[in-house]
C-alpha cells in the first residue's frame, strides 16, 4: 500500500489522507466525484467527461482494478436541491438510524467542548470516560461513525451515477439538436440556391418578353396597361419621377 493517497482512494478506509501521508480532518474540496465541466470543446471532450463521471476508462487507456463500493441504500436517498444535503435522511437511507446518529453527535459534542490545546491522549481519556458514564460503548460509536462515512460515500456515488445519466441524456439531446441545426441550415442554403436560380431564370425570361413590348412602343404598352383590369401599373421607385413629367 502506498503512503500517498487522496480523498477518493481513502474515504472507504475511514480516514482522509493528505498527499504527504498525514491524516487530515478536512476532505478535499475539489473532489466531488464528478469531472469539471469543459470549456468550449467538442464531442470528444463531452465523451471524456461522461466516461470519467461514470468511472469508465477514457479512450486509449486501459481500465484499472475495480474497488468494492459501499453498500446500496436500504431506502430511497433524499434529493439535494441547490446542493443542500439532508444528512440525517442520507444516513437513514443507508441504515444509520436515529439512535446511531445520536451516538456520533454526542461524541462530536464532547470533542467540540474540549479546549483545542488539550492533549490528544487526554482528550481521548475524557471522551471515553464521559461516553462510558452515559452508557454508550465506544465500539458502537466507531461503528456508527464509520457507517456514516460509508453512507456519505454511497450517497456521492449514487449522485454521481445519476448525474452521469443526466449528462448522457443531455449529450444525446445536444447531438440531436446539432443534427437538426445542420439539417435546417442545409434546407436554408438549398432554398437560397433555388431562389437565386429562379430569379435569374425569370429575369432572363422577362428580357425575352420585353422585346415584344419594345416592338410596340412604350406609349402603346402604357395605354393597354392602364385600361386593362388584369394589369397593374408598375410602381415608380421612391424619389424617381415618371417619364414625361416635370
Amino acid at each position: 500500500m502506498t503512503s500517498k493517497k487522496n480523498w477518493g482512494s481513502t474515504v472507504m478506509g475511514w480516514f482522509v489522507v493528505k498527499e504527504d501521508g498525514e491524516i487530515s480532518t478536512e476532505p478535499s474540496s475539489t473532489d466531488t466525484g464528478l469531472p469539471d465541466m469543459p470549456s468550449a470543446g467538442g464531442a470528444d471532450d463531452a465523451d471524456a467527461i461522461i466516461a470519467r463521471a461514470a468511472g469508465l476508462p477514457s479512450r486509449g487507456t486501459s481500465p484499472g482494478p475495480s474497488s468494492p463500493g459501499p453498500p446500496a441504500p436500504v431506502k430511497p436517498t433524499p434529493a439535494a436541491p441547490g446542493g443542500q444535503v439532508d444528512f440525517p435522511k442520507v444516513f437513514e437511507a443507508f441504515g444509520n438510524d436515529a439512535e446511531e446518529q445520536s451516538r456520533v453527535d454526542r461524541a462530536k459534542q464532547l470533542l467540540a467542548s474540549l479546549p483545542a490545546e488539550t492533549d490528544a491522549a487526554l482528550k481521548k481519556t475524557i471522551v471515553e470516560a464521559s461516553l462510558k458514564a452515559f452508557g454508550i460503548p465506544t465500539d458502537k460509536i466507531i461503528e456508527a461513525a464509520a457507517e456514516q462515512i460509508q453512507a456519505l460515500e454511497g450517497y456521492i456515488r449514487a449522485g454521481a451515477a445519476d448525474t452521469t445519466k443526466v449528462l448522457e441524456e443531455a449529450q444525446k439531446r445536444i447531438a440531436d439538436f446539432e443534427e437538426e441545426i445542420r439539417r435546417i441550415k442545409d434546407v436554408m442554403e438549398q432554398r437560397i440556391h433555388e431562389q437565386n436560380a429562379v430569379t435569374r431564370a425569370c429575369n432572363d425570361k422577362k428580357l425575352e418578353v420585353q422585346k415584344v413590348l419594345e416592338f410596340f412602343g412604350q406609349e402603346a404598352v402604357a395605354k393597354v396597361v392602364k385600361e386593362s383590369p388584369r394589369l397593374v401599373e408598375p410602381e415608380t421607385p421612391t424619389g424617381a419621377r415618371p417619364k414625361g413629367r416635370t
